[in-house]
């Protein structure tokens, strides 16, 4: 699943595209390794799978309560 889809219009050739956007997942992700970052104890390899981890868990959940 895609977050932000949006429409682009190139600015020279005035060709309009759409892009899908960023994988729903990467964009839980993102938020949840916001919170890493701030703690003073960030450790980057354990901390973006970790973030990863409650990314998939965010995604279930979402999946659960749509169906």
């Amino acid at each position: 699943m895609k977050a932000y889809p949006f429409l682009h219009k190139h600015p020279t050739t005035g060709n309009t595209t759409m892009s899908d956007g960023m994988d729903l997942r990467d964009w839980f992700a993102g938020l949840a390794m916001q919170a890493f970052v701030s703690a003073e104890d960030f450790s980057t390899k354990t901390d973006i799978e970790f973030a990863y981890e409650i990314a998939d868990a965010m995604m279930k959940a979402r999946k659960e309560v749509t169906e």
